[in-house]
């Protein structure tokens, strides 16, 4: 394992867990101790992480907003099945809302074998990933660039996504919570997600299963406002039942 993969799964436990020890990364990457404190000071002086006396705890466990370069390299066979799945539910000639999550560029390049389809978004990873397709049309918000994101927020892009009307829209959170609902990490980014499901006919969410019981900053919709949720590994029993109560269907 390359020394920027051992630190993208750093992060990604510090996510779930909020803490990491440096014996159990030692046994688990299968490399020396000082290899590991040699991966959490150089995340520490990134500011990602707070260096602890035997391991390291996430800067906010709630609300850590990794940049984009490490959230796209986390968790992609995951993604990548949940692209798979993603793309089932969608036809030639739709159109549709994708927001900036990491999970979304993983989805656009499945669908990049479709016709026709008409695509908003306020990612710019995605509007380079869309450039070579000429029989799309792709729409970009608008807004302004949020640092290490590769994303446009702020009120004019909502304003822009709340002038159309689409077949679905396609977003990706940080927490899903039975009373909290659709949870993301800070308010800009949350606000494009409600507003691309306010303007959908199908509210699709796409999530990898390490987010299920999740909790995060800013509240973006209950879930049962969803149609579907698309997720990569079966979910705990009690998920199946509170999906199926409040009406939305649950694909794994």
């Amino acid at each position: 394992m390359l020394a920027i993969e051992r630190r993208r799964e750093i992060l990604e436990r510090l996510r779930i867990d909020g803490k990491v020890l440096v014996s159990e990364l030692a046994k688990a990457f299968d490399v020396t101790e000082e290899t590991v404190r040699r991966d959490l000071e150089k995340l520490d002086k990134e500011g990602l992480v707070s260096k602890t006396y035997g391991g390291a705890v996430s800067k906010s466990s709630s609300s850590l907003d990794l940049p984009y370069s490490v959230r796209v390299g986390v968790n992609v066979s995951e993604k990548e099945r949940i692209s798979d799945k993603v793309a089932r539910y969608v036809n030639d000639g739709d159109r549709l809302m994708i927001d900036s999550s990491s999970t979304a560029i993983y989805i656009v390049k499945k669908l990049k074998s479709k016709k026709n389809l008409t695509i908003i978004t306020n990612s710019v990873k995605i509007l380079l990933e869309l450039a070579d397709k000429s029989d799309f049309t792709v729409l970009c918000t608008g807004g302004s660039l949020k640092e290490g994101s590769l994303s446009l927020g702020g009120s004019s892009a909502e304003k822009m996504i709340y002038s159309y009307h689409v077949d679905t829209a396609i977003c990706s959170c940080k927490g899903l919570d039975m009373s909290l609902g659709v949870t993301d990490s800070n308010e800009i980014d949350s606000l494009i997600k409600k507003a691309m499901f306010s303007c959908a006919e199908k509210k699709i969410l796409a999530l990898d299963g390490g987010k299920f019981d999740g909790k995060s900053f800013v509240k973006v919709c209950d879930v049962g406002e969803l149609d579907m949720i698309i997720t990569d590994s079966e979910p705990r029993e009690q998920w199946k039942s509170y999906c199926a109560e409040n009406g939305v269907e649950l694909i794994y």
